[in-house]
């Protein structure tokens, strides 16, 4: 057995076959030949062996030689494109094994050089964002080829409108390796109102470090990936609607209604408060009657705040609604309940009306200055007056023309079911709901 003649030059050691070059993706071929030197037929089976076995071929695998012939095969190599094919030298024999002595095997050995290829692969998702200011993304990024790369990322936009950030911003991959990147997507001012903006750009996968120039021809002839960031209005234009109706409401309130209902309940304070002259020649009144002096017997009080005569009866057993019992003139008067709750908790605050006294209610006013969420049950006594949801209202008025009257030692009373808590003008959470309500009428004495 004698080596092609490629490989017969000086020092080459016998058998051995010629170093061959070859791209993973492409086909690459050399030669060995085989010589019978004993004197019988002699039959040659040739086998590939190492790293390179895989994808490299023997044509043919089996040669019949007489005495004294030889005979030259081809050696294919066919790597696949693949990172698990690495750059670099890697070693390629063949055994060459005779059928009649196969004591006498050989296996001539050469080397293979594996050019370098360079594959990024790069995958963005989602391609589209929507938010306000920012959006973020996921960029997937292996490395097809095979030898090690440090990866670098350009983005393009065409404007300034953007700012890109990548983390981590320049991964080195070795072959067959991928990596997750982070890419944030921030615009540089809102969009308050309109329709939405849309911005797209495009975004680069390069080799970073020092490249040749067919690397970097590579590199320029990936092609980008486009994705777009959709920023969308701070207020949308249905907000805009609500906002006006919401306006033209509150101006109608405070335009026509609110001023009728604060003439009316003034008006009925003054009834309660200025009291009714009697007619001469009534029972009580100025004029004399017919077999009765001044201050008799006969001159007990019937109408509202007259405080004219004390019967005995009077301030016993008058319950709400029921008839006049003063015995005076009444006057203005309020009071507030200051109520704070825990957060999941129910708790009562209340008001007790004076001894002696009668508390005809005309206005009550409730804040809930903090928007907690609950239940609120406002009672005069055992009678209760209303039932309100607290994320319904911040503040909020009731007016009566005639007076809810609260006789002595009963209460204004309001209990409060805290169901969560608030944000003040501060900014911060409350750890309790805070209600103040404000109840305003006539407190009239019943006796002197």
């Amino acid at each position: 057995m004698t080596p092609s003649p490629a490989s017969s030059g000086p020092g080459a050691p016998g058998l051995d076959i010629p170093v061959v070059t070859v791209t993973p993706g492409g086909t690459a071929t050399t030669s060995l030949t085989i010589r019978n030197d004993s004197d019988i037929v002699e039959a040659y089976s040739l086998e590939v062996v190492g790293d390179c076995a895989s994808w490299t071929t023997v044509e043919p695998a089996r040669v019949s030689l007489y005495p004294g012939t030889s005979e030259t095969v081809t050696i294919r190599l066919d790597p696949p494109r693949s990172p698990e094919i690495r750059a670099g030298e890697m070693p390629l024999a063949v055994r060459v094994l005779p059928t009649e002595h196969p004591d006498a095997v050989r296996v001539p050995e050469t080397t293979v050089h594996v050019e370098e290829f360079h594959e990024l692969r790069t995958e963005l998702q989602p391609r589209r964002r929507r938010g306000w200011l920012r959006g973020r993304y996921r960029l997937a990024v292996r490395n097809e080829g095979n030898t090690p790369v440090q990866a670098g990322f350009t983005p393009g936009q065409a404007g300034e409108e953007l700012a890109f950030v990548f983390r981590p911003a320049g991964p080195k991959l070795e072959p067959g390796e991928s990596v997750e990147v982070g890419l944030r997507v921030r615009t540089g001012k809102p969009v308050w109102f309109g329709p939405p903006a849309v911005w797209p750009f495009t975004l680069t996968t390069t080799e970073t470090g020092d490249q040749d120039e067919a690397r970097a021809d590579e590199s320029a002839g990936r092609p980008p990936v486009d994705a777009e960031f959709v920023q969308i209005p701070i207020f949308p234009k249905w907000l805009l609607a609500v906002l006006a109706v919401l306006l033209a409401l509150l101006l109608a309130w405070f335009a026509l209604v609110r001023p009728a209902v604060r003439s009316a309940a003034k008006e009925a304070a003054n009834q309660v408060v200025q009291p009714r002259p009697t007619p001469p020649g009534e029972p009580g009144g100025e004029g004399e009657t017919p077999g009765g002096g001044s201050g008799g017997a006969s001159s007990s009080p019937t109408g509202p705040g007259s405080g004219q005569g004390q019967g005995q009866g009077q301030g016993q057993g008058q319950g709400p609604g029921g008839g006049d019992t003063s015995a005076e003139g009444g006057q203005q008067s309020s009071a507030t309940i200051d109520l704070e709750t825990s957060g999941g908790q129910s708790d009562s605050g209340t008001y007790k009306v004076p001894e002696k006294s009668v508390f005809g209610v005309t206005d009550i006013v409730v804040a809930n200055f903090q928007g907690d969420e609950g239940v609120m049950t406002i009672s005069f006594g055992d009678r209760k007056i209303t039932t309100i949801a607290l994320e319904t209202f911040r503040n909020q008025d009731y007016h009566w023309v005639t007076p809810i009257k609260i006789p002595a030692n009963d209460t204004v009373t309001i209990d409060v079911t805290c169901a969560k808590p608030g944000t003040p003008a501060t900014g911060r959470r409350a750890q309790g709901c805070h209600e103040v309500v404000n109840v305003s009428g006539v407190l009239t004495r019943t006796e002197q």
